[in-house]
């Protein structure tokens, strides 16, 4: 078992995104309607047309049919099966509930992929907007500004002090196209191995929920993952103190996770989860009330869920107002920055105007 745990599985994040939620829905459904689970396994191995998939089942399967217990059969394999599925699936199957927990979990897996889906066409439109404008912009400064400041040139004129120093830069990109092409392509690949850092991606996560706007989206996302992903493990009967600890990697966000999994500590000499992150600033007070009555009725499980569902119309609301707000804002700072190429290009049209004059 401890061998297959270290295999690497190919197209492992599709299999996450998109096979596994299928899989885990149709699994609650063959089980639910009494069908032995092994010959589930095979059904569900036998029409699944991603390879790497099918040969992850058919593995699961014999480990199953050889006496192993399913979750254990999915711990083999932790790049498609994580800590959060692999637990809450062994909680359901030591209670006797493998059915009601596999439709919980797809459930999970399913709003979380829709939360995921909202995020990216939320930043798809900007981030599509911008590349454009830097490319319009990029071509402007080399290509079309030293043709306007040739034709100025020509009269022996000194240009602007605005065009001149666009020509640098243009001058400077043309020249050095090399050194400005490696630098950038050096800065993406040090920023991106350093956010692959525990501390970097610490670092980044912190800024992200400082950001202005952002940061707010980025705490709400953080907390709705976090509320969503302790009821759906308290909801099967996994303990608190093991919970926590898959929670603070299910948040998605390392400042928050580190924050629960700080607090864990205190929970095991005694304390209440609510009184432990209230110390903490980066968790809303609403959520440390709510936290607080679910333990004093002892529904901590129904708050949770309740929670859950606010943040994700939370997340909802402001992914539609930040689409609309960054529309119009997006347009006045391309505007700006071609709006300010556009005037260094005429400046010196300006100018010999005035020396006609």
């Amino acid at each position: 078992m401890a061998e297959k745990a270290k295999k690497k599985i190919k197209g492992a994040r599709k299999i996450r995104l998109k096979e596994l939620p299928i899989y885990t829905r149709q699994l609650s459904a063959m089980l639910s309607s009494g069908m032995p689970l092994v010959q589930s396994i095979n059904a569900l191995e036998e029409q699944t047309e991603d390879k790497n998939f099918k040969e992850v089942l058919k593995t699961v399967r014999m480990d199953v049919e050889g006496g192993a217990m399913y979750s254990d059969a999915l711990g083999s394999y932790p790049q498609v099966f994580d800590n959060l599925y692999v637990n809450m699936m062994r909680a359901g199957e030591t209670g006797g509930m493998l059915a009601e927990t596999a439709d919980r979990v797809a459930g999970f897996l399913e709003a979380s992929n829709r939360l995921r889906a909202k995020v990216k066409s939320a930043m798809m439109y900007p981030s599509v907007v911008m590349t454009v404008a830097l490319i319009i912009c990029t071509c402007l400064i080399i290509w079309v500004v030293p043709v306007f400041a040739g034709m100025f040139g020509g009269f022996g004129a000194e240009l602007p002090a605005p065009t001149q120093a666009l020509m640098n830069v243009s001058d400077f990109i043309k020249s050095y196209w090399y050194i400005v092409i490696s630098v950038i392509a050096a800065a993406i690949y040090s920023l991106r191995r350093y956010a692959q850092t525990d501390r970097g991606e610490y670092v980044l996560d912190g800024f992200k929920l400082r950001f202005p706007m952002i940061g707010v989206l980025a705490r709400k996302i953080a907390i709705t993952r976090f509320a969503s992903t302790f009821s759906q493990l308290m909801s099967s009967g996994v303990p608190i103190i093991q919970a926590m600890t898959i929670v603070g990697v299910a948040t998605g966000n390392r400042v928050i996770g580190q924050a629960i999994l700080d607090a864990r500590s205190n929970v095991e000499q005694g304390s209440t989860i609510s009184s432990t992150l209230e110390s903490n600033k980066e968790f809303p007070k609403m959520l440390i009330h709510m936290l607080s009555a679910g333990e004093k009725t002892g529904k901590m499980e129904e708050m949770l869920s309740k929670l859950s569902d606010f943040y994700q119309e939370e997340v909802d609301t402001m992914l539609e107002g930040l689409t609309s707000m960054l529309e119009p804002l997006l347009m006045v700072v391309i505007g700006i920055m071609i709006g300010g190429i556009v005037l260094c290009m005429f400046l010196p049209i300006f100018k010999m105007s005035e020396l006609v004059m």
